[in-house]
């Protein structure tokens, strides 16, 4: 009886903590500007040249957020689910990415799970196995992320697909059973670059993204 309140505080705990990354409006972000709706309504400013700034900054807030071919499938995605918001939803896909990476490491098969759809989830889980047989740890580190930008995006039916590089440096360090390090170190940080693409279904109660295909970017 209390293994199973402990399994159901835990799943419950992993889920508030993919919905605080991923997929949330507070209600307080703002939308950049070329990806605003057209009938949003105005107001009058109170200090017009303190505006006009604001509003460059956001425009370039999002073309640092968004590639130019990625641009339509960002609109087409506001268009079909008007809550989606670009910084929060980057922001999140930024903690999602330190978060799954880590899952991975550690071999947190439960929390990738919750992160990833089942086929990303499935071939994390083989690594681990693999990994687990020969008796090696991974003792990474994620050192920063340089970039983090939409590049591609896309609506399927009621499916949205948003597709993040993700430009960082890594601490890789692999030991075996006895703790001695067979491969990589921790003093230099190797330079990754991934595609990873994330998925949702519009209008569905469960506002998360999850992880649906990773790739290496070129």
């Amino acid at each position: 009886m209390y293994m199973i309140v402990i399994l159901a505080l835990a799943a419950a705990f992993l889920a508030l903590r993919l919905y605080s990354v991923l997929g949330r409006r507070t209600g307080h972000e703002q939308q950049p500007a070329p990806l605003q709706p057209d009938d949003r309504v105005a107001h009058k400013p109170l200090q017009p040249e303190m505006q006009a700034s604001a509003a460059a900054d956001t425009t370039r807030l999002a073309n640092s957020l968004i590639a130019p071919e990625a641009e339509n499938g960002v609109r087409a995605i506001i268009a079909a689910d008007r809550h989606f918001d670009v910084p929060q939803f980057v922001e999140g896909a930024r903690s999602a990415y330190g978060m799954i990476l880590e899952a991975f490491w550690k071999g947190k098969r439960d929390e990738l799970r919750w992160l990833c759809d089942s086929d990303v989830a499935q071939s994390f889980e083989d690594a681990i196995a693999a990994r687990e047989e020969a008796g090696e740890v991974m003792d990474n580190r994620l050192v920063r992320i340089e970039k983090a930008q939409i590049v591609d995006a896309a609506v399927h039916g009621r499916t949205a697909h948003v597709t993040m590089r993700f430009d960082a440096d890594i601490a890789a360090v692999t030991r075996n059973q006895e703790g001695a390090v067979i491969a990589g170190s921790m003093s230099d940080a190797v330079a990754t670059h991934d595609l990873w693409t994330f998925s949702r279904e519009i209008g569905h109660a469960d506002p998360n993204w999850k992880l649906s295909e990773t790739d290496e970017a070129a």
